[in-house]
């Protein structure tokens, strides 16, 4: 029954009012009423002893208006170690005017508590600090749909309504700061985790491992200019790299040697230069390039889709070191795109390239391939409607006739 159609008796002298739930000119000892103190000053909740906020914190998380709650199970959830505060909050809440309690008559032992209503539950989350039960999902669905720029972003958005309301409004945030990371031009510079997690949430460790790895599953942070740690060049070659304060001659150094892209920037000219460009996209298959190379072939690591801080990098060997390339990404739909995103360096500086061990007949050999997704399916199409080398719309068109795809590692293995 609603409050506002009982009849109130005027409050007695703690200032409690009470409203009759059953006959009281009847002769019964079970009567039923509803107490309720109207005229209570603001509860300062603050003041209150850490054990009733405690309690309360318990009570009222998923209390709802308009709700009785029986006073035995809310004992119950107080737990028996917190059992005499909990009686104590009853009555600081009846006389605080925070609750009504409904009372009932026992023939032994007179009116007796039976059962509670927080008036505001909603005021009390928030004096104690906490959120409104479904303020996630109610958040969550006010923002799902956020507008972003970049196709990369909005698919990665698609896979949240899988998560959790709190994860996902957490993990939209990322996205929403790589957008803004895009749009402000820090994607074709050079920086880390540390440094887009300072961007996005201030502070440099805020992003957690969890929160990387689905980024990394689902967004190609190396296309935003973002490595786990300090870019490095990686090169295996037997060319001198000349600069203003000196030589390095790679050919004294066994294996490959990681340069900055600030290292890079300040070589003024290579001696001995190479007659090919190899580069190889996983990493595994670049150490194996890279140690069965030719001594006039210098061999590079290309992280993926080619960052802007490594397109700036090979773009400044070329010019010094003007060579045709071979490119050998993973003969799938994203090793395609990448070759030719890769190429484009050479094809502004007037050079040759071609596709190496990416042809329908790489493909076949794998032992293991993997089904195309309707992603990669949709990702040939594009490509297809774009020039690509003889090899490469082989190898498309190879995939979407077997409806397979595989990694290049097993290719430097044979």
């Amino acid at each position: 029954m609603e409050a506002k159609e009982l009849t109130w008796l005027p409050p007695d002298t703690h200032g409690i009012s009470a409203a009759w739930l059953t006959d009281p000119t009847r002769s019964t000892l079970r009567g039923k009423r509803l107490r309720c103190a109207f005229n209570s000053p603001a509860a300062a909740l603050d003041t209150w002893p850490a054990s009733w906020r405690e309690v309360l914190a318990l009570w009222v998380r998923r209390a709802e208006t308009g709700k009785h709650y029986r006073c035995a199970t809310l004992l119950a959830r107080a737990s028996a170690a917190r059992a005499n505060a909990a009686l104590q909050l009853f009555e600081r809440l009846l006389a605080d005017g925070l609750a009504e309690v409904e009372e009932r008559r026992d023939p032994q032992r007179g009116w007796q508590a039976h059962s509670l209503r927080f008036l505001d539950p909603a005021a009390l989350r928030a004096a104690l600090g906490q959120p409104e039960p479904d303020a996630d999902q109610l958040r969550w669905t006010e923002l799902r749909n956020t507008p972003l720029g970049l196709e990369e972003l909005d698919a990665a958005r698609s896979t949240l309504d899988e998560s959790p309301p709190g994860i996902a409004l957490a993990r939209l945030e990322l996205l929403v700061a790589l957008q803004n990371w895009h749009d402000a031009g820090h994607r074709s510079g050079q920086a880390t985790r540390r440094d887009f997690a300072f961007f996005a949430r201030t502070e440099t460790k805020k992003i957690t491992d969890a929160e990387w790895r689905w980024l990394t599953d689902n967004v190609d942070l190396a296309a935003f200019g973002i490595a786990a740690h300090a870019p490095l060049l990686l090169i295996a070659a037997n060319l001198s790299l000349e600069s203003a304060t000196g030589t390095l001659a790679l050919a004294a150094l066994p294996g490959f040697v990681g340069l900055p892209p600030q290292a890079v920037q300040a070589i003024t000219a290579i001696g001995n230069p190479p007659s090919c460009w190899r580069l190889v996209e996983n990493r595994s298959a670049f150490k194996k390039a890279a140690a069965a190379r030719t001594p006039d072939e210098a061999v590079l690591w290309l992280p993926g889709y080619p960052p802007g801080w490594w397109r700036d990098a090979v773009a400044h060997l070329l010019r010094l070191a003007p060579a045709p390339a071979a490119i050998a990404c993973d003969p799938d739909p994203d090793g395609i795109a990448i070759a030719v995103q890769a190429s484009t360096l050479w094809e502004k500086a007037g050079q040759e390239w071609a596709p190496w061990r990416m042809d329908a007949a790489d493909l076949h050999r794998l032992i293991h391939r993997r089904p195309l997704t309707e992603r990669d399916r949709g990702l040939l199409e594009q490509l297809q409607q774009q020039a690509l080398p003889s090899t490469l719309a082989e190898l498309a068109s190879a995939m979407l006739d077997t409806g397979e795809k595989g990694e290049q590692e097993s290719l430097f293995w044979q």
